[in-house]
């Protein structure tokens, strides 16, 4: 129930996205390599936005789709959601002896 209630909420942000007027798009705005590079420094211009209202984090008008699809790369693949991650496991054995030295044994 709970991740049909979330794909519901989705599906209706989703329609709440607005369209671009055709006209409203230059042959030189912004595409797909603009929108990666967007993405990519997101953090650092998304700062500057708070102090300088001259400054955006996302071009518009720009190439529609393409530029979207760089900016959703520049972000997730190369720049904020890039941070690998570290995993920690720990090993613990119950009784016996400690096979590992990194383990810990609780009796």
């Amino acid at each position: 129930m709970k991740r049909l209630l979330i794909l519901f909420v989705m599906v209706l942000l989703a329609a709440c996205a607005a369209t671009q007027a055709t006209d409203a798009v230059a042959p030189t705005a912004p595409g797909f390599l603009l929108g990666l590079w967007h993405g990519f420094i997101f953090p650092v211009a998304w700062v500057v936005s708070l102090f300088a209202p001259s400054v955006a984090v996302y071009a518009v008008p720009n190439d529609g789709g393409w530029y979207d699809f760089g900016y959703f790369l520049g972000i997730v693949v190369f720049g904020v959601g890039a941070r690998k991650t570290h995993v920690v496991t720990r090993n613990v054995y119950r009784g016996g002896p400690v096979i590992d030295s990194t383990a810990t044994r609780i009796d």
